[in-house]
């Protein structure tokens, strides 16, 4: 008889703990190929995850939008543009916010993400309530977006707005008004007037705004 193998013998615990270690997806969907064991040992591997990045890689609505939803402990999301591009889409983020682990995300990163609206960014943000730390940088989201991070991310402690060129004081002044535990806002390369930040410290004084030393001595890029 053929003499089961060594790693065949291992219990599904063990074997998702390692497979855990694994970062490339493209390794993890091999493993799960190999047979319904190591199949399981890949869910349960996942479902261990607090954290996911998919800086690096290629990925779709689809593919991205199922390895969150297997992702039942997720804190941390990152689906920023990658140098191989994004093929990430308004749809993509619709799926990712049915999944179980949204409501208690505390991070994510939509970093230079152009294939995205604010219809996308906004139903994925009203089922963040746990939120505290988002980057929304180098997308075409405009104040709707802002509107509805206001209202639904009370924990949110920093936000970039890298280049986000299309938001306006209307919507930074919403944000900052409701979001109270707001300590840092990163807003260089966007369109918005210097007294803005100025009255955005006259509702915050202890606010951050990111490029240092902005409000005094640092006209914002309007090119």
């Amino acid at each position: 008889m053929e003499q089961e193998a060594e790693i065949d013998r291992l219990p599904i615990d063990l074997l998702a703990h390692i497979f855990l270690m694994i970062t490339s997806f493209t390794d993890l969907a091999q493993a799960s190929g190999v047979c319904r064991k190591w199949k399981q040992g890949v869910k349960q591997a996942l479902a261990r995850r607090q954290t996911l990045s998919f800086a690096g890689f290629k990925m779709d609505d689809d593919s991205t939008a199922r390895l969150v939803h297997h992702a039942y402990s997720l804190k941390e999301l990152d689906i920023s543009r990658s140098r191989w591009g994004c093929q990430i889409t308004d749809n993509g983020l619709c799926q990712i916010s049915l999944a179980k682990c949204v409501s208690n995300l505390t991070s994510i990163s939509l970093w230079g993400i152009t294939g995205i609206t604010d219809k996308g960014v906004v139903q994925l943000i009203t089922r963040a309530n746990s939120l505290q730390h988002l980057n929304v940088g180098g997308t075409f989201i405009t104040d709707e977006s802002l509107s509805a991070i206001a209202d639904s991310c009370p924990r949110l402690k920093s936000i970039v707005l890298w280049s986000c060129r299309q938001v306006t004081e209307t919507g930074l002044f919403v944000l900052v008004s409701k979001c109270r535990k707001l300590e840092s806002i990163n807003v260089w390369g966007t369109r918005v007037p210097l007294d803005c930040f100025i009255g955005l410290l006259t509702i915050r004084p202890a606010l951050q705004i990111k490029p240092q030393g902005l409000p005094l001595n640092v006209m914002l890029p309007v090119v």
